[in-house]
Parts: structure tokens; C-alpha cells; sequence
């Protein structure tokens, strides 16, 4: 009897884990691992991104953003990721301002790719399509000065208002 209890239990943590495998590899679970969903975070930080007219002050647009701030959420980034809610994004902080170069690898959808400086001030802005049929995207570079990188969907600069010269303002969570 002890041991068709434990063939269940083994059986049963098999099937978790091929779910989870399938889950990962066809993209699936990308978007909960990126903390989309309020209910199951992931292992991303998060915070509020407020983007504001760099000569008023005026709120352009806000938004809530996981925060890619190890080399290997800055590597996988969106990647893989079937969609992002209107009202997300990805914040990629790096350890100082330099000349960075984004990709669009194996993204499925178009993205705004906005570059900062230290103070939050923007200093570029990309509109980047989604890779063509058949395209890995890793030739679509896109390249800008900055310590911090915020993807959103592409056209919610444009949405927004946003141009060079205004500000990201948000805390980076410890």
C-alpha cells in the first residue's frame, strides 16, 4: 500500500515539473515569472514608474514596471514574454551610465525602448517593431546612453508625449 502511494506522489511531482518545463518553454509562464500578475509576483521587484514633462513637471504617464537589475533579468528582459499589459513595463537598472545597445531578441511584439541617465532624465527614445516571420531579432539593435532602460509597449511614448529631456521618477526596491 506504502508504495503505490509513494508511485502517485512521484508520478504526480513529475507531471509539475514537465508542466512547468512546457510552461517556460513555450512562453507561457513568462509573464507571471515577469511579475505581471499582482497575485504571483515572480521573483521581480516592482515599482512605479512616473514619467513627467522634464520643463513643468506634469505627469505624462505611469506605469508599473518589474525591475531588471542582475545581469540575468538584463539578459532575458521581455524575451519570450506573448504580450505586456497596457499598463507595465520592464525597468533595467545598471551600475552606471553608459552607451547600452537593446535588442529585440526573440520578442513577439513591437516595444518603446527609452534610455536615462543617473537622474532619471530621458536621453533617448526607440520605437522597436516586432522581428519579421522567421526573425530571431537580435540584429534589431537599438542603442542609447543611459542607466536606465524602460521597455513599454510601443506607441505609449508617443501615447504619452514622451520625448528626450523629460523624467523617469521611481524608487528602485531594495
Amino acid at each position: 500500500m506504502e508504495r503505490s502511494w509513494l508511485a502517485y506522489g512521484v508520478t504526480a511531482l513529475v507531471g509539475l515539473v514537465v508542466l512547468g518545463y512546457l510552461g517556460l518553454a513555450t512562453g507561457v509562464l513568462t509573464p507571471y515569472l515577469a511579475g505581471y500578475d499582482p497575485a504571483d509576483p515572480g521573483d521581480y521587484r516592482h515599482t512605479t514608474v512616473t514619467v513627467v514633462d522634464g520643463d513643468s513637471g506634469e505627469e505624462r504617464g505611469r506605469l508599473e514596471a518589474a525591475v531588471a537589475d542582475t545581469a540575468a533579468k538584463r539578459y532575458v528582459g521581455l524575451s519570450e514574454t506573448d504580450r505586456l499589459p497596457a499598463d507595465r513595463g520592464m525597468l533595467f537598472v545598471h551600475g552606471d551610465v553608459d552607451e547600452r545597445t537593446y535588442v529585440m531578441r526573440n520578442m513577439s511584439f513591437g516595444l518603446d525602448v527609452v534610455f536615462a541617465d543617473a537622474d532619471g532624465t530621458v536621453t533617448a527614445i526607440h520605437e522597436a517593431p516586432a522581428p519579421g516571420p522567421g526573425a530571431e531579432g537580435a540584429d534589431q539593435r537599438y542603442t542609447g546612453r543611459a542607466k536606465y532602460v524602460l521597455e513599454v509597449n510601443r506607441g505609449w511614448t508617443t501615447e504619452h508625449g514622451v520625448a528626450a529631456g523629460d523624467r523617469l521618477e521611481f524608487t528602485v526596491p531594495d
